[in-house]
C-alpha cells in the first residue's frame, strides 16, 4: 500500500468484484488485470470504496505512528476530537476518555465543535451582509468541496468562501496555546487525511476512530480500567451547537442559531449521490431568493464516515448527537478570527470522444447496434457508453462487461462441445435439450442425425424421442447425484454413457462413447488394467507379507498388457 496516499488498494486482496466502482459517485477507479485501484489524480477521499469492499482490499492511510512520532518531538500536542465521538465511544464515560488520550500522551483534548460553531458565526455574517440572492454551497466536509473543485468547478463561486470547521478549530487552538504545538485530529473521515496533508501549517495528523480504538486497545485502555479526575475536560472550553455538524441538517442548525436575518432558503443533502442530483438541479431553485445547501458527502453525515467502526443505525446515532447539544444554550459570540479563503479550483480534464470512437470501443465487447447496449450496470458504470468511455480512458477493461463475458463463454463451450470426439447432450429439468453436439446425433442414429442436420444442436429437442434411456436422466434429476455411469446397448453398438450433474435437479449433462469400436476398446482395456494395478497395490501394502514375491510378478504381467496398447507401440505398427 502506498502509505503517501489517503486510500488506496491491496491488489493481493481484492477480489475482481468491481463493488466499490459500482458504489464509487464519481468512478475513481481503474481495473487493471481484474484488480479495482483507487486512482488518486480522480479521488474526492470520501473513503466510500472502504466501506463497501467486501474483502477490505480498500485501505485508508493508518497515520498513529506519525502521531506518536508528533507526541515524541512536540512539547504540547493537542487533540481536536469530532464531535461524533459519543456515536463511536458511547461506551466511554467522558472523562474516562479525555484520561485515556492523556495517557497517551495528549497535554490536552478540545472538540473539533468549537470549529463549527466559529464557522456558523461567520457564515451567518457573510450570508447577512450580502446584497442580492446567491446560492451557496457549505465548506464544511471536505471530500464535497474536493469534488467541487475537481468535478463541478462551474460552481465554485458558491462555495462559501471559509474554511471548514477542523482548520477553524485549529486556528483556535494555535491561538490560545501558541503557534508551537502539535495538533491530531481524531474523527470518523478519511478526508481529513488529505485535508491535513494540504495544511500542514495548521493540522499535523489526522487519525480515524478505527485507529484510536487499535490505539487505545494496543495500551490495553478500556472503559471503567482507567479513574478520570476532575481536570479530565475538554480545552479550552466546551461546545455547544457545534456538537450539530456531524448529522445532517446540524450546520443549518448552527447557522439558525447564530442568527441568519436574510429569507434564506435552507436545505440539507447527505451522501453524494444525493449531492450530485441536488446540484444538476441548481439553475432551477434560485427564483425565489438565496438558497442555502449543507452537503455532507456521507449519507446520514459524519456518523457514518469511513472512518468508524460501524456504519449505519442513523437513527440511534442522530438521537445520541441531538442528546449532546445543549438545548437552548445560547449561541457563541464570535472569535474574530480570520476564516475567510479563496478556494482554488483542480478541474479534471476529462476526455470527451465522439460516436465513431464510442462505437468502435463497443464493439470489441460485441455491441454492434443500440439495442446491444443493455445498460445492465454489471461492469460498475450506468450505461454501456459510459463503461466505453472507461476503456478508452484506460480504466475498464473488456472482460468486465457481463453480457460480452457471457457470450464469449457459451461461444468458447459451444465450440468445445462440437468439437468433442465424444457424443455430448446437455438437457434442462422438463428433459428438454439445452445443447448437444453433432458426435451425439451420429451416435443416436440417422434419423437423430438428420434432425440435427436441420436444427444444429438439437436445443428445445425433447429426450424421450432422441434416447430410448431418457429415465437414467430424470433419475439423476431427481436424484441430484453427482454422476451416473452405465454400459448401454444401442443397436449394434454399446454406449458408455456418463451421466452428470451440472445444476442439481435442473441442468444435466451426458458423455457418451461407443465402446465397441477399436481405439476405444484398447483405451477402455489400458484404464481397466491401471485400476487393477491401483487396487492390487493397495493390496499389497497391507498384506505384502502373504504375497511376497506373487505381488511383483501380477504387476509385471498387467504393465506388459498395458504397453501391448499404447499409443508409442500402436505408432510402430506393432499388432495390438
Amino acid at each position: 500500500m502506498d502509505t503517501l496516499r489517503p486510500i488506496s488498494t491491496s491488489k493481493a486482496e481484492c477480489q475482481d468484484c468491481y463493488k466499490c466502482l459500482r458504489e464509487c459517485p464519481i468512478k475513481a477507479i481503474r481495473i487493471c488485470d481484474g484488480n479495482a485501484e483507487v486512482v488518486p489524480d480522480l479521488c474526492i477521499h470520501c473513503g466510500h470504496c472502504v466501506q463497501v469492499c467486501p474483502v477490505g482490499a480498500k485501505h485508508g492511510r493508518q497515520d498513529v505512528e506519525r502521531a506518536r512520532r508528533l507526541l515524541a518531538l512536540k512539547q504540547r500536542v493537542y487533540v481536536s476530537l469530532a464531535p461524533s465521538y459519543v456515536t463511536e465511544f458511547a461506551d466511554w464515560p467522558r472523562a474516562e476518555l479525555i484520561q485515556a488520550l492523556r495517557r497517551l500522551g495528549f497535554a490536552g483534548v478540545s472538540e473539533t465543535a468549537l470549529g463549527a460553531e466559529e464557522v456558523s458565526a461567520t457564515l451567518a455574517e457573510q450570508i447577512n451582509e450580502a446584497t442580492r440572492d446567491e446560492l451557496y454551497l457549505s465548506s464544511a466536509c471536505p471530500a464535497v468541496v474536493e469534488y467541487l473543485q475537481k468535478y463541478r468547478p462551474e460552481l465554485a463561486a458558491s462555495m462559501t468562501k471559509i474554511v471548514s470547521p477542523l482548520l477553524a478549530h485549529c486556528r483556535i487552538l494555535r491561538q490560545h496555546y501558541g503557534p508551537e504545538i502539535g495538533i491530531v485530529f481524531v474523527g470518523p473521515c478519511l478526508g481529513k487525511k488529505a485535508e491535513a496533508d494540504a495544511n500542514p501549517e495548521l493540522l499535523d495528523v489526522a487519525i480515524t476512530f478505527v485507529e484510536l480504538r487499535q490505539w487505545l486497545t494496543s495500551r490495553s485502555f478500556q472503559p471503567g480500567v482507567l479513574e478520570a479526575r476532575a481536570d479530565d475536560v475538554f480545552v479550552p472550553d466546551a461546545a455547544a451547537d457545534g456538537v450539530l455538524y456531524p448529522v445532517d441538517g446540524g450546520m443549518i442548525a448552527g447557522l439558525e442559531r447564530h442568527g441568519v436575518k436574510r429569507n434564506v432558503r435552507m436545505m440539507t443533502f447527505s451522501g453524494m449521490k444525493a449531492i450530485q442530483e441536488a446540484l444538476s438541479q441548481t439553475e432551477s431553485i434560485m427564483a425565489g431568493g438565496p438558497v442555502f445547501l449543507e452537503l455532507l458527502a456521507c449519507s446520514g453525515g459524519c456518523v457514518n464516515g469511513a472512518g468508524v467502526s460501524h456504519a449505519g443505525g442513523t437513527l440511534g446515532k442522530r438521537l445520541q448527537i441531538l442528546d449532546q447539544a445543549e438545548a437552548g444554550a445560547p449561541a457563541r459570540a464570535r472569535r474574530g478570527l480570520p476564516l475567510e479563503l479563496q478556494w482554488v479550483m483542480e478541474p479534471i480534464g476529462a476526455c470527451t470522444y465522439g460516436e465513431e470512437t464510442l462505437r468502435e470501443a463497443l464493439r470489441e465487447v460485441g455491441k454492434f447496434v443500440r439495442a446491444d447496449e443493455l445498460n445492465c450496470g454489471g461492469c460498475g458504470y450506468d450505461s454501456c457508453r459510459e463503461f466505453a468511455a472507461a476503456m478508452l480512458d484506460g480504466k475498464a477493461e473488456r472482460n468486465m462487461c457481463v453480457s460480452y463475458m457471457r457470450k464469449l463463454a457459451t461461444k468458447k463451450a459451444n465450440a468445445l462441445i462440437r468439437t468433442m470426439p465424444s457424443g455430448v447432450i446437455i438437457v434442462d429439468e422438463n428433459l428438454r435439450v439445452v445443447e448437444s453436439n453433432l458426435r451425439f446425433a451420429e451416435l443416436m442414429g440417422a434419423e437423430v442425425q438428420m434432425v440435427y442436420e436441420a436444427k444444429p444442436g438439437l436445443e428445445g429437442a425433447s429426450l424421450s424421442k432422441l434416447v430410448p434411456f431418457s429415465g437414467l436422466f430424470a433419475q439423476v434429476l431427481r436424484s441430484g447425484q453427482e454422476k451416473l455411469e452405465k454400459d448401454l446397448r444401442l443397436t449394434s453398438a454399446i454406449l458408455h454413457v456418463t451421466i452428470f450433474t451440472i445444476e442439481a435437479h435442473r441442468l444435466v449433462g451426458a458423455v457418451m462413447q461407443d465402446i465397441t469400436q477399436p481405439a476405444v476398446q484398447k483405451e477402455r482395456i489400458i484404464k481397466q488394467a491401471q485400476d487393477v494395478i491401483t487396487r492390487n497395490l493397495n493390496t499389497v501394502q497391507q498384506i505384502a507379507y502373504l504375497l511376497g514375491e506373487n505381488a511383483a510378478e501380477s504387476e509385471v504381467i498387467l504393465n506388459s498388457i498395458i504397453e501391448s496398447f499404447t499409443p508409442e507401440q500402436i505408432g510402430r505398427g506393432e499388432d495390438a
